[in-house]
């Protein structure tokens, strides 16, 4: 019986000890960062007054002719929308989970 014991003993030792964490490992976490090359917030600032900008000059072009200003505003609204969602969307292509220590 005692021949049994001790391998059986040794053999638990080892496996607690290799399922026990290093105190190195133990101390170090990560998490997962969003991280973009360009300014998002910028870039869509950027595509916001261009399209705007844009939109009313091609809705004050569209419109008739004593319609000018309507279509300038309403080209202007729909232009800064547009050009916001695209300038956004094309800034997110630089873009990737980072894991970072804390």
């Amino acid at each position: 019986m005692r021949k049994l014991f001790a391998p059986t003993a040794l053999i638990a030792t080892a496996i607690a000890m290799a399922s026990m964490p290093v105190a190195a490992d133990a101390r170090t976490r990560t998490h997962k960062v969003w991280v973009c090359e360009k300014n998002v917030r910028h870039a869509a600032n950027t595509g916001t007054v261009v399209g705007a900008v844009g939109g009313a000059l091609l809705g004050s072009a569209v419109a008739g002719h004593g319609a000018k200003t309507e279509g300038a505003v309403i080209g202007a609204g729909l232009g800064g929308l547009t050009g916001h969602q695209l300038a956004k969307k094309n800034a997110k292509k630089n873009c990737h989970y980072v894991y970072r220590r804390y």
